[in-house]
């Protein structure tokens, strides 16, 4: 069961971290006009769909990875420390951390995102959103390292 919850965990990490890197890129990007080139049909982002999307996948990740924290904390931590990789469980801490920066930070990106505080919190929207972004792609390659060091399955 921990394999199959790691899969999915690793698969809605994916697509969090290629939605939320597609509004980043979308947002930072100043375009005059929509062209033929494929920058410029990337950058075509609908921000209500997206927003919910990482909103709801957001709050997935948090919840799989709450759900496989257990059998890590026995399986992986514990071998971390016999091994001295005390480096390994501070960067698992400030994954875990950051995470839960990101899910308090929600309820700002949804306001920030909404249509009708498009043109009074555009700096809001750029900061939660860059921090959001970094945030999961820290996740991302944290998790990723050290479930080659000693993963689950």
């Amino acid at each position: 069961m921990v394999t199959l919850l790691l899969i999915i965990h690793g698969l809605v990490g994916v697509a969090l971290l290629g939605a939320l890197t597609h509004q980043t890129v979308s947002m930072l990007r100043q375009r005059a006009a929509r062209g033929t080139a494929f920058v410029d049909r990337y950058c075509g982002v609908s921000a209500p769909t997206f927003t919910i999307a990482i909103l709801m996948l957001y709050v997935v990740q948090v919840t799989l990875g709450a759900l496989v924290y257990p059998s890590y904390r026995i399986d992986v931590r514990i071998p971390f420390e016999e091994m001295s990789l005390g480096w390994a469980v501070g960067l698992f801490e400030l994954k875990e951390h950051f995470a839960g920066i990101g899910l308090a930070l929600l309820p700002m990106y949804a306001f920030a995102w909404r249509p009708d505080s498009a043109a009074t919190h555009r700096r809001e929207r750029i900061a939660i959103t860059l921090l959001l972004t970094f945030i999961v792609w820290w996740d991302f390659i944290v998790g990723h390292i050290l479930n080659n060091i000693r993963g689950l399955a």
